[in-house]
């Protein structure tokens, strides 16, 4: 006896497959279809926060849909990178990611989280160099009398950071590396408060992004001294990178990166790239930013991916050599 088979004719399974596309292709013309979070791993106040709502206003306006700011600080930005990477991949949560959050804390802490395989890189947003400042109530006024100081009084010596393990700490611990100097530190939550107490003279020392040290330093109450980063800034011109002082290994160029939850549908993390550039080339995003001290820097997804790659592989390099440590 013969069976009989039923199998799908080639006319009905192209508009089943035209079907698919459609509906595919309607789901990614209707996103966003309610507000979009980004979640910033620092504090309220600090260039973080700052940096994200500058952009959150710009891209909500391009996408035509609300763009939420939320700060869920805390463990060196590791909370907020585990909220997001744990979200659903659906767009609508974001993270404002960093150097701590992809470079230097997978070198530091044991995470709950993988920098690479837990996110799906949107874009670069921009890159700010870090700056050597000090309180102007320390009466230090260069780098060679801080080494002084560092060497002969170290209990008068305090240096602020935004959270052990952060930037600020890491840079802060390969000046004394480099220098032989010893000073005392003091972690904060979060740059704002770290800037704070530097400027009220409670610590003496900070190493901040310049975005984040910028609107202070016209202000009396801080110096700026040098930039740990490989050459200087066109913001100010006139202070010079620890290398040309004789500091050599102190570089921590600091930067910030917009990154959705592994497993977010390619369309939709291409459609935030181009309105997350879109943004960076508008002209008042980039002045706000040059004003503060950061130059807007934009990406592919994919050239994201692969810098987030290096700059775990560096890190992890930097922290071994220099036996650093998150405490």
């Amino acid at each position: 006896m013969q069976r009989s088979e039923c199998r799908p004719s080639a006319l009905s399974m192209a508009l089943a497959a035209a079907a698919l596309a459609c509906a595919a292709a309607s789901a990614q013309a209707a996103y966003p279809e309610r507000p979009v979070t980004i979640v910033v791993p620092t504090a309220p106040g600090g260039g973080n926060d700052a940096f994200a709502r500058v952009l959150a206003q710009k891209m909500g306006e391009s996408l035509k849909q609300t763009v939420v700011v939320v700060n869920k600080a805390g463990a060196q930005g590791a909370i907020a990178s585990e909220f997001v990477a744990h979200a659903p991949a659906d767009g609508y949560t974001l993270l404002f990611g960093y150097i701590a959050t992809h470079g230097i804390n997978p070198a530091l802490q044991k995470l709950r989280y993988d920098p690479v395989a837990d996110f799906a890189p949107v874009g670069m947003l921009a890159s700010s160099p870090t700056l050597l400042v000090v309180s102007a109530a320390s009466g230090i006024d260069s780098v060679k009398q801080l080494i002084e100081r560092g060497k002969t009084q170290p209990d008068t010596l305090s240096y602020a950071s935004a959270g052990a393990g952060t930037a600020p700490h890491v840079t802060a611990e390969l000046f004394k590396l480099a220098t032989g100097t010893q000073m005392l530190h003091i972690p904060y939550k979060g740059s704002a408060p770290a800037m704070a107490d530097t400027l009220a003279g409670t610590t003496q020392v900070m190493f901040p992004s310049l975005f984040s040290a910028y609107p202070h330093l016209g202000s009396g109450r801080i110096k700026a001294l040098a930039l740990a980063g490989d050459k200087r800034s066109d913001v100010l011109k006139d202070v010079p990178t620890l290398e040309e002082l004789g500091v050599k290994g102190v570089s921590v160029p600091q930067w910030y990166a917009l990154f959705a939850p592994a497993g977010t549908d390619a369309a939709v993390v291409g459609l935030l790239n181009r309105h997350l550039n879109a943004a960076l080339r508008d002209p008042s995003v980039i002045e706000k930013f040059k004003e503060n001290g950061a130059d807007t820097q934009s990406s592919t997804p994919a050239e994201l991916g692969a810098f987030v790659k290096s700059e775990v592989a560096r890190w992890r390099k930097v922290v071994e050599a220099a036996h650093l440590s998150a405490d």
